[in-house]
């Protein structure tokens, strides 16, 4: 689910005109997991561009009280949603802190960084959602120490049913500036895909682990 079409839209455009996602369905990516995309993104790039950045802080900010309420915390995923769940803390001057994918292996053995209350509500805070896996090993940290989980905000959804099943599961509303549907419009009217490419990548979208295999 998107906060709204208009956002989603403007999200997409910007993310397709920093390169922060490239498709290329002629000579497709591989991801870590070995599936096979034509489609790669990495939101992280957004942190270098200051308007950008200005954008999605402000989005999230204002979507995010307006769906879940102002929480008590805001809680990014780590690593690539620690910049941008930072900014959005900063800009509901809001507590902080960001969850590793496992406790560390030495010190305090920490897997949640920063103070946290237990009991207080949350909004998570990620870059972007594939299956969803990662993401919800955060929620589970954080459920552990006794958080009030109001949902999850993410720049971007590939929209995989496997990710909506997997957050049905952990009971989590997850809502996203902007989505691949809208991503594919924005690509076609601003002519960085064909048509063609359009049938090609809503094509993977629909089995992403066995495409091209």
């Amino acid at each position: 689910m998107i906060f709204n079409d208009n956002t989603a839209q403007k999200t997409a455009e910007l993310l397709l005109q920093i390169n922060a996602i490239k498709l290329n369905p002629k000579n497709p990516f591989t991801w870590a997991s070995g599936w096979k995309s034509p489609i790669y993104c990495d939101n992280r790039i957004t942190l270098s561009f200051p308007e950008i950045r200005k954008f999605l802080k402000n989005e999230f900010a204002a979507n995010i009280v307006d769906k879940f309420g102002k929480p008590d915390y805001i809680a990014g995923v780590a690593t690539g949603a620690i910049g941008i769940g930072l900014l959005v803390a900063e800009a509901l001057e809001l507590p902080f802190v960001y969850v590793r994918p496992e406790p560390k292996k030495h010190g305090r053995q920490n897997q949640i960084e920063g103070q946290f209350e237990a009991g207080k509500s949350v909004v998570v805070v990620e870059d972007l959602i594939s299956t969803g896996k990662s993401s919800l090993q955060a929620v589970d940290a954080l459920r552990a120490a006794d958080a009030n989980i109001l949902g999850m905000a993410a720049i971007f959804t590939y929209g995989f049913d496997v990710a909506a099943e997997n957050f049905k599961n952990a009971n989590i509303e997850l809502v996203t500036l902007s989505n691949y549907p809208t991503l594919l419009k924005s690509a076609v009217a601003k002519e960085y895909i064909s048509q063609e490419d359009v049938e090609t990548l809503s094509t993977w979208s629909k089995s992403p682990s066995t495409w091209g295999v």
